[in-house]
């Protein structure tokens, strides 16, 4: 009668099982001591499945490839080298090739001690600076200080001076390079030389600023109420121009010069202050020759709250 715990078992009255032995049974461990078909050790030994390294392989078996590959060249093809061919250390000198210094002054007086070479450095240097500056000023941009009320509001000059509105007088940058590309327009603030007839009849001379009012060949006329009319070379029609820099107040300041009428000469320029009645201009000395021109003034850069373009 069978357990009901383990139905497949075979039972005990089962004689054909009873009889029936299991293979290597009775060998000890349950394995048989074959050598012919497991070898000289137990299965469990699984290298000595493995030939023996002096046995010759199957005949099957491909021989071991020889390294490196045929085809492939050797260690050195690939930056490989062999230590015994790897050079000696080489002189310092010789693995780093000297740099080329950036400083000129070592590359022309190589002999010349440090100390020498950086005091004629801060020399060049300083010399240069002051060139720049100057070719700038006579060639590019030249800076000037307002002195006098003539050209009021539109350039102050310093308080407590006759006429002047601001606390300090504007430092303005003129532009002597734009005279090189072009001729002066009409309303143009422009800085000049003033003619000998200036330093006669106002009392002094020199440098001016004032603003281009009448162009060369044209004809300038100022009619009672301080307004300026314009006739071109070729034309009999007046124009009268357009001044909103000018406060009607400050026109009808300036009697002394209502109805003249002035030409402008070829070359020549007439210049007018916006304040009329503080300025000494072309309506009392005559125009400005072209070539007495210095340059076109475009910009205030002091004080600050009076920085701008003009």
């Amino acid at each position: 009668m069978s357990d009901g715990w383990d139905w497949n078992r075979p039972g005990l009255d089962d004689e054909d099982d009873q009889n029936e032995t299991e293979p290597g049974g009775d060998a000890p461990g349950g394995w048989p001591e074959d050598e012919s078909r497991y070898g000289r050790h137990s299965p469990r030994g699984w290298e000595d499945d493995e030939p023996d390294a002096d046995s010759d392989p199957p005949g099957d078996w491909p021989e071991s490839p020889s390294w490196p590959p045929s085809g492939y060249g050797n260690y050195g093809d690939y930056g490989y080298r062999r230590q015994q061919e790897l050079p000696l250390a080489e002189p310092e000198a010789e693995r780093y090739p000297p740099s080329r210094t950036r400083d000129p002054l070592a590359r022309l007086f190589p002999g010349l001690p440090r100390g020498v070479r950086v005091t004629l450095d801060w020399i060049l240097t300083i010399a240069g600076a002051i060139l720049i500056v100057l070719a700038l000023k006579q060639w590019v941009i030249n800076p000037y200080r307002i002195p006098s009320s003539s050209m009021e509001p539109t350039l102050n000059c310093a308080k407590p001076a006759l006429g002047c509105l601001g606390n300090s007088s504007d430092r303005v940058l003129a532009c002597r390079i734009c005279l090189d590309f072009r001729s002066p327009h009409r309303n143009d603030i422009v800085v000049f030389n003033t003619p000998s007839e200036a330093a006669l009849k106002c009392g002094e001379g020199g440098t001016f600023v004032k603003r281009v009012i009448g162009l060369p060949g044209e004809w300038v006329h100022e009619d009672h109420k301080g307004f300026i009319h314009i006739r071109g070379p070729d034309s009999k029609k007046w124009v009268k121009l357009k001044e909103p820099f000018i406060s009607a107040k400050d026109r009808l300041a300036d009697s002394q010069h209502f109805g003249i009428t002035k030409h402008v000469p070829p070359g020549q320029y007439f210049m007018m202050g916006d304040n009329r009645s503080q300025s000494c201009d072309s309506r009392t000395w005559g125009s400005v020759p072209r070539n007495k021109l210095i340059g076109i003034v475009f910009f205030v850069y002091w004080p600050p709250d009076r920085i701008g373009f003009r």
